[in-house]
């Protein structure tokens, strides 16, 4: 009680050695566009977007803050476009009206939600629910962008946007841009065709027979399963369904496959709970495809992960300028000191961490981003660098290497599943 008394006559004065800029000459000798952090702040909301506005920075500053900038520009537009030009964002949240405090705090809410693909591994009945769950965010005031492949979110969109006709070099272009109605009636958008029923996926007339075995889970009982025996007809393509959280990956991946992995793989993995499995001596291995990131290392790609890479690297190496080099395979790895680019150690990019935002990559400036240093860019097999075929796509890759049976067999592995374009 005698603090608030004294307090009554008291007043608050600017602090002598920082002069109300609150912090130590360190930070404040940082300046960007010839203002510290202090000066930006000072200025009021207006004045600070013309700052931003005007602001030049290097080719390499543009890489680096170009997020923080573009975040800072709508966060000042969103103040702005609510009447508070007049306001500094240094001001004493205290000293705020009440009707200036509500609308600093709309600004906080109200914003551009991006999903990408949501509606992944959630069953039919529960797309309502998001559905639903969406539109209310956008009742608040918020806009919504979906990226979805889904014809429930599609048929429920305000507005679709279409893009293709194809992918890689034969997509990005924009087919399509309405409502749901008028990219169905786009000829040229097949994601309208299929939309508005004029193309379809037929349902097969005849399934297929299978080879007769089986294998049979009994006495099923991981998380939700309630104690059941479920057959796996074999030679057939089996699909698993059920509402999200029935339980069909216990089933399917707690039980089935990894109790399968321990007896044909003999790995060593913790099985969910069953009593017994009949049919195994039908199969000699079981392979799990997941969505679990590719290869070992961050620097795997498809080249690496398909082997395909270990064929390439060994042509490079049978170039004469390979030979009279001297040069092996393994000076065409990016993993491999000697053909590398050591300024960023074969990544082609360099981390600038942001320690508040994502890191930032910006290219090496030494290699260009190109990962190997000159004099292993220096070989060349018909004219191409080992850089140049990372740089081809698949079907590229495929036509360069059209003489080169045990390179084009893996590559066609993946362009035959749609991924040409990679």
């Amino acid at each position: 009680w005698a603090r608030a008394d004294i307090e009554s006559v008291m007043r608050d004065c600017k602090c002598s050695a920082c002069k109300g800029a609150r912090l130590k000459p360190e930070p404040l000798a940082v300046t960007v566009g010839g203002k510290n952090i202090y000066e930006f702040t000072a200025m009021s909301i207006s004045e600070e977007l013309e700052f931003i506005e005007n602001l030049k920075l290097t080719e390499k500053e543009q890489m680096i803050g170009n997020l923080i900038v573009r975040e800072i520009k709508e966060r000042l537009t969103f103040l702005n476009s609510v009447g508070l030009d007049y306001l500094s964002l240094s001001r004493d949240s205290g000293t705020l009206s009440g009707g200036e405090a509500q609308r600093i705090r709309l600004a906080t809410q109200i914003g551009l939600y991006i999903l990408d693909e949501p509606s992944i591994g959630l069953h039919q009945r529960d797309n309502e629910k998001l559905l639903g769950t969406l539109r209310h965010l956008q009742q608040l005031g918020n806009t919504l962008i979906v990226v979805e492949h889904d014809e429930d979110t599609m048929r429920a969109a305000d507005f679709l946007v279409d893009i293709g006709p194809g992918a890689g070099v034969h997509g990005g272009e924009l087919i399509a841009a309405g409502t749901p109605e008028e990219v169905m009636a786009c000829e040229r958008s097949i994601t309208g065709q299929y939309l508005s029923g004029k193309r379809s996926i037929p349902v097969p007339t005849h399934r297929r027979k299978g080879n007769g075995k089986k294998i049979t889970v009994f006495g099923a009982q991981e998380n939700n399963l309630k104690n059941i025996d479920v057959e796996f007809p074999l030679g057939k393509f089996i699909a698993v369904t059920g509402v999200s959280g029935s339980g069909k990956s216990s089933l399917v991946n707690e039980i089935l496959y990894k109790n399968l992995a321990n007896r044909l793989n003999h790995a060593k993995k913790h099985t969910g709970k069953f009593s017994s499995m009949k049919g195994l001596d039908a199969l000699d291995k079981v392979i799990n495809i997941d969505q679990s990131p590719i290869g070992r290392t961050p620097r795997s790609n498809p080249a690496t992960y398909t082997g395909v890479f270990n064929d390439i690297r060994d042509l490079f190496a049978t170039t004469t300028e390979a030979k009279k080099k001297g040069y092996k395979a393994n000076r065409f790895s990016f993993n491999v000191k000697g053909g590398r680019c050591e300024a960023c150690q074969g990544d082609g990019i360099v981390k600038i961490e942001m320690h508040f935002l994502a890191d930032v990559y910006v290219p090496c400036e030494v290699c260009g981003g190109k990962r190997y240093n000159r004099e292993t860019l220096d070989v060349k097999f018909k004219g191409k660098s080992i850089y140049d075929v990372l740089e081809m796509t698949v079907d590229e890759a495929l036509e360069f290497f059209d003489t080169h049976t045990k390179i084009t067999r893996k590559l066609e592995a993946l362009s035959n599943v749609g991924l040409g374009y990679i």
